[in-house]
């Protein structure tokens, strides 16, 4: 059985208005992938589910403007492999990874992805119903089998 660290986690981050949300999710998950620095990377693996945190528009309310950025979010779980990570650690390799990986993808957005560590009981009571799961894909089996039994 491997070892592994698994943390409830919360990512923010605001996308441009032609962002499409399947896709911030599959960058998210595929950035997990392998975290840490170089030499001392490690695996990991991303579960969650991604939505829209759009301001609420009354009906008397103009429209967004076109150009507005949108404020997106995903709450989920990660489980890094490997003995001696601590929480702070994976979720700052994390940060790093997506804060790079978000630049690269969607350019600069005025703020980097905010990426933190939450409670396990807000992942299962905030997360809304018509989210979209996605995780990382070809991650290591033991690591999706530690994290399956989370979600």
């Amino acid at each position: 059985m491997l070892d592994a660290l698994i943390v409830p986690l919360f990512v923010t981050t605001d996308l441009p208005p032609e962002a499409e949300l399947a896709g911030f999710g599959e960058l998210l998950a595929g950035t997990a992938r392998m975290l840490g620095r170089e030499g001392a990377g490690y695996e990991a693996f991303l579960a969650g589910k991604v939505f829209w945190l759009d301001r609420p528009v009354l009906p008397e309310q103009r429209p967004a403007a076109e150009g507005e950025l949108r404020f997106a979010g995903m709450l989920g779980y990660l489980a890094a492999s490997g003995p001696g990570h601590t929480a702070r650690d994976v979720v700052c390799d994390l940060r790093r990874a997506i804060g790079a990986a978000v630049a690269d993808r969607y350019g600069d957005v005025g703020v980097a992805p905010a990426v933190f560590a939450i409670r396990d009981q807000d992942v299962r009571e905030r997360t809304p119903d018509a989210a979209l799961y996605v995780d990382t894909r070809d991650a290591a089996a033991e690591l999706v089998s530690a994290t399956k039994a989370y979600l």
